[in-house]
C-alpha cells in the first residue's frame, strides 16, 4: 500500500479493480477544508483516462507490473507475433488490444509487453521510432523548413503532417506518444 502523497508520474496502481497508470498528479491544499490529491490516470486494460480525486492520505495498492523486452516477428492474420530475445518464447496478441502501437510497429523491432500477474495488458514503445515515408505529394523547390506541412504516409500505414522538403523514401523519426513528425533520421 502507498500513500496518494507519494503518487508520481507513470506509477500503477490497482484501484477499484483495475490497473492505473498515474499520467499526472496535483497536491492541492485549499485554504479552508482539508488537502486532496486530484490525479489522472490511464486505465492499462481498457486505455480509457479517468480524472480520479482523493483524500490527502488515503492510501492504494502499488501494481507490480512486469516488463519484458520482446521483438515484433510478423503479423498472423488477426494477430501479432512477439518473441522474448532471452528464451526466445514466442507469444501472439490480438490487433484489437494493440490497436495504436501498430501504427509504429515494424518487423523485428524492439519494445516492451507490460504484463500484470500473467495478463498481459499491451506494447510499451520508445517515445521515437524511425518510419519510412511510402507516399506524399512531392516538394516543390523553394518550399522551406518553417513554410507550412503536407500529409505523409508511412510504412505501417499512419498518416502524419510534414514539412514540404519531405520526399517519399525519406526516414522520419516520429513521437508515438504524440503521433507527430519529429524530424528526418
Amino acid at each position: 500500500m502507498i500513500s496518494v502523497n507519494e503518487f508520481k508520474t507513470g506509477l500503477t496502481i490497482e484501484f477499484e479493480g483495475d490497473i492505473w497508470r498515474i499520467i499526472d498528479f496535483q497536491h492541492v491544499k485549499p485554504g479552508k477544508g482539508a488537502a486532496f490529491v486530484r490525479s489522472k490516470l490511464r486505465n492499462l486494460r481498457t486505455g480509457n483516462v479517468n480524472e480520479k480525486t482523493f483524500r490527502a492520505g488515503e492510501k492504494v495498492e502499488k501494481a507490480q507490473i512486469d516488463n519484458r523486452r520482446m521483438q515484433y516477428l510478423y503479423a498472423n492474420g488477426d494477430d501479432h507475433v512477439f518473441m522474448d530475445n532471452e528464451s526466445y518464447e514466442q507469444i501472439e496478441l490480438p490487433s484489437a488490444q494493440i490497436e495504436e502501437e501498430l501504427n509504429y510497429l515494424r518487423e523485428n523491432m524492439e519494445i516492451h509487453i507490460v504484463s500484470f500477474k500473467g495478463e498481459i495488458l499491451g506494447v510499451e514503445l520508445p517515445v521515437t521510432v524511425t518510419l519510412e515515408v511510402t507516399e506524399t505529394e512531392p516538394g516543390i523547390k523553394g518550399d522551406t523548413a518553417s513554410g507550412g506541412s503536407k500529409p505523409a504516409t508511412l510504412e505501417t500505414g499512419l498518416v502524419v503532417q510534414v514539412p514540404f522538403f519531405v520526399n517519399v523514401g525519406d526516414k522520419l523519426i516520429i513521437n508515438t506518444e504524440e503521433g507527430e513528425y519529429v524530424s528526418r533520421a
